[in-house]
C-alpha cells in the first residue's frame, strides 16, 4: 500500500452532513474507510463510486476528516479536484451529492457525468 496524502482543500472535502453520515457508516466497522472513484458509465462519460473498504489502493489519495477516512482513486483524482461531497435531504431521502467543479455536462438523470 502506497498512499499519497493530500490537502483536502485542495483535492476533496467532505460537508459537515456528509462526514457525519458517512462516520455513522463506519461507526460498526471500526478500521474500514470511505474510498471515492470514479468509473465509465451512463450516457455522459463516468460516475461516482463509494466503497467501504480495509485499507486503500495502490496509490490512493487519502484525507482526514474528524473520524472519516477517505481514500481517493489515484485514476480519478484530477477529475475528482476540488469536489466537495456533500449529504442533502431531498423530501424524505438523504442523497449524497458531489459538488464537481471540473463537470462539464451531467446526463439528464444526473447519474453521470463528464469532465473538460
Amino acid at each position: 500500500m502506497t498512499a499519497t496524502t493530500f490537502d483536502p482543500v485542495s483535492s476533496v472535502s467532505l460537508t459537515a452532513s456528509a462526514q457525519k453520515y458517512f462516520a455513522s457508516k463506519l461507526v460498526k466497522q471500526p478500521g474500514k474507510l470511505i474510498r471515492l472513484s470514479t468509473k465509465e458509465s451512463g450516457c455522459t462519460g463516468f460516475s461516482y463510486v463509494l466503497d467501504i473498504v480495509s485499507e486503500p489502493l495502490g496509490e490512493d489519495t487519502v484525507l482526514s476528516f474528524d473520524g472519516v477516512t477517505l481514500a481517493v482513486d489515484s485514476k480519478s483524482v484530477g477529475m475528482l479536484n476540488g469536489t466537495e461531497i456533500d449529504l442533502v435531504r431531498e423530501g424524505v431521502n438523504e442523497v449524497v451529492k458531489f459538488n464537481n467543479p471540473n463537470v462539464v455536462a451531467e446526463c439528464g438523470c444526473g447519474e453521470s457525468f463528464s469532465v473538460s
